[in-house]
């Protein structure tokens, strides 16, 4: 069947002789295949019948998300183009100041923005139940799936509760963001902003010293300064990880979407390559990178009021950050030496 048959038809039928040609294909790679969003596809789904596989909810996104504890041991999913970050365990510590969320259990940590969180369903395929969020422009932010030990019943009194009255399978959608041009080097201030960097007493407010030199994030690493940054070689990541799974270190990987940051804290065990995947494979945790992707990778260091803290950043060919990875600590202690020695190593 050619494109211009395909394009004439329904986004339903579409999707359903895609699905029927490309079977092992996941519902990210067919939106891009159809030049769609994912949150266009799931609504192709809706109907007003009871058992319709996929309803939209209400956007009343920090309501539900104060009800998710009651469904228990779930499993999260965040994810970028290039990374894919699972962790099970239940929602706990949910809590709001204005649009910035958190979710501050010992398995599930998240950091969440809501201006982004425009569009919401409830899915069940392939006998999987999952919560899905995305922007407006139909991009996922985040998805909760039931694991055997949720709560099925608290899941399907949640749906009931926040079921929106619309269920039209047609969902318009917002034009995607414009990526912001990136300032001439010429332009920054580089002596200011090197010593700004190093005055720095905690690694949240380098996100503020980005804004106020109107640096990028990679511009940000190529300006820094030269004791501070260094690039590494795209594979540092997969020494890495195998260096802290044979020490059994604890650390910290952060994978974000444009509305949710989601943390593992721990150590790692299996590291699994698969085709063009670096996987992370253990039992609670997961993490896929398409290792191809890595465009540049650096090791940074920040100060804080606790000392240095370092980090392994991943970025793509288009700057975007795709994970940092840090050794586990919390505010008031020290980095660990062993994370140091490792990152030193890379």
């Amino acid at each position: 069947m050619t494109t211009e048959t395909l394009s004439s038809q329904p986004l339903a039928q579409r999707w359903a002789q895609y699905r029927e040609q490309n079977p092992k294909n996941r519902i990210r790679n067919a939106a891009a295949d159809l030049g769609v969003s994912e949150a266009e596809l799931l609504a192709t789904q809706c109907t007003d019948e009871p058992n319709a596989p996929v309803v939209r909810l209400r956007p009343e996104f920090q309501e539900i998300l104060l009800q998710v504890p009651s469904l228990g041991r779930v499993m999260a999913l965040t994810r970028n183009d290039s990374v894919v970050h699972e962790r099970k365990g239940p929602y706990l510590d949910v809590s709001f100041s204005g649009p910035m969320g958190l979710v501050l259990g010992e398995d599930i940590d998240l950091r969440l923005f809501m201006m982004h969180w425009k569009l919401g369903f409830a899915v069940s395929e392939d006998g999987r139940r999952s919560l899905q969020f995305f922007t407006a422009d139909g991009e996922a932010v985040h998805k909760i799936y039931l694991t055997e030990d949720s709560d099925l019943g608290a899941y399907e009194a949640l749906v009931a509760q926040f079921r929106a009255d619309d269920q039209s399978p047609e969902l318009p959608v917002e034009p995607a963001p414009k990526v912001p041009t990136e300032a001439a080097d010429a332009s920054i201030d580089v002596t200011g902003f090197r010593q700004a960097w190093r005055d720095l007493q905690d690694t949240h407010a380098f996100f503020g010293l980005l804004r106020k030199f109107g640096v990028s994030r990679t511009q940000a690493l190529r300006l820094g300064p030269p004791e501070l940054v260094r690039q590494v070689d795209n594979e540092a990541i997969d020494r890495a990880l195998r260096a802290a799974a044979e020490q059994q270190l604890p650390i910290m990987l952060f994978v974000g979407s444009r509305g949710c940051i989601q943390i593992h804290t721990g150590p790692v065990a299996r590291i699994v390559p698969m085709g063009p995947w670096l996987n992370v494979l253990d039992p609670d945790f997961n993490l896929h990178l398409k290792a191809g992707d890595v465009a540049q990778s650096w090791v940074v260091q920040k100060p804080t009021a606790d000392g240095i803290v370092t980090s392994l950043e991943l970025f793509d060919t288009q700057g975007n950050n795709l994970l940092l990875f840090f050794g586990k600590r919390k505010p008031g202690i020290p980095e660990q030496e062993a994370w140091r020695e490792l990152v030193a190593m890379l």
